[in-house]
This record gives C-alpha cells, sequence and structure tokens, in this order.
C-alpha cells in the first residue's frame, strides 16, 4: 500500500537560521502523520508568485498535504483557501492538520 503524499513549503525569510531546524520538523512531521514528503519547496521574500508556484507543485507531485512550519509563512500568516482546496494543510507549531476543503478551483496561467 502507497502512503499519500506531501510537499513540505517553507519560506526563508521567515525560518532565517531556524531554516534547517525548520525543515528537519517538517519532515519530522510529514513522518508522523504517515506522509511520503516528496520535496521541500523553500522560497524568498523575492520568488514571484509564491503561493502559483506551491500549487503547481502541489498538484505535479499528487500531493495530498502541505506541510509548513507554521501560517506565517503563508502571505497575510493565513492558510489561502484556493491552496487548502487541493491539499489537506499540515503546521508544525501549533502541530495541526487543517483537512482539504470542498471548494473547486483551477490553476490559472
Amino acid at each position: 500500500m502507497t502512503r499519500p503524499r506531501a510537499v513540505g513549503y517553507l519560506r526563508r525569510d521567515i525560518s532565517g537560521v531556524r531554516k534547517d531546524w525548520d525543515e528537519n520538523q517538517v519532515r519530522s512531521l510529514a513522518a508522523k502523520f504517515g506522509y511520503d514528503l516528496c520535496k521541500i519547496f523553500v522560497f524568498g521574500s523575492n520568488t514571484d508568485q509564491p503561493l502559483h508556484r506551491l500549487r503547481i507543485a502541489v498538484e505535479r507531485t499528487h500531493a495530498d498535504a502541505v506541510v509548513v512550519p507554521s501560517v506565517d509563512h503563508f502571505a497575510g500568516g493565513q492558510i489561502p483557501t484556493e491552496l487548502q482546496a487541493v491539499a489537506t494543510i499540515i503546521t508544525v507549531s501549533p502541530e495541526q492538520s487543517l483537512p482539504r476543503s470542498t471548494a473547486r478551483w483551477e490553476l490559472k496561467p
């Protein structure tokens, strides 16, 4: 039986010197929740359209979940509804799993 897939996501400018620690926490929590972590995407403050890039990554890896150190890694400290529409969002701190919503959306170029 194959495990569900997940991707990790963090912002380099938010993690700062804790970047490696945050990556390890993402790996650990993905394993704890039973996910096969495909890749951790690390974006910076200058990354163009980070949410769009993350949504594409979720789609291309067929990920069921996105694991992040905290909601602070999303713009405005809020989980984007268009991301939650396609994946369960798992945060390290506080440790929580927010299930995929039933909303539908389409990727736009």
